[in-house]
């Protein structure tokens, strides 16, 4: 069983930045984070393969970053120049060879 615990989302104005943080339970190499807004299907946001190699969405890549901190089995959304469609619930998910985990979600606000 894997606990993923999601932290940083809130308010932002267009332009602006945040971070979100995503703690497991224990080491898991593919992790990434997707998000949903209303309406709409999750989707893949940014994520690191089981290989280590990264992949993002077309719509944040040279606005986003993701990052992790082993030691602190920790993965991080930086996400800066935000806009509004970026609006949405983000969620932290973890992949091993047997399960899918998710996060409980944390919303994310761009709003001037």
């Amino acid at each position: 069983q894997v606990q993923l615990v999601e932290s940083g989302g809130g308010l932002a104005q267009p332009g602006g930045s945040l971070r979100l943080s995503c703690a497991a339970s224990r080491i898991i190499s593919a992790m990434g984070w997707y998000r949903q807004a209303p309406g709409s299907q999750r989707e893949l946001v940014a994520g690191f393969t089981r290989g280590g190699s990264t992949n993002y969405a077309d719509s944040v890549k040279g606005r986003f970053t993701i990052s992790r901190d082993n030691a602190k089995n920790t993965v991080y959304l930086q996400m800066n120049n935000l806009k509004v469609e970026d609006t949405a619930v983000y969620y932290c998910k973890a992949d091993t060879i047997f399960q899918s985990y998710w996060g409980q979600g944390t919303q994310v606000t761009v709003s001037s």
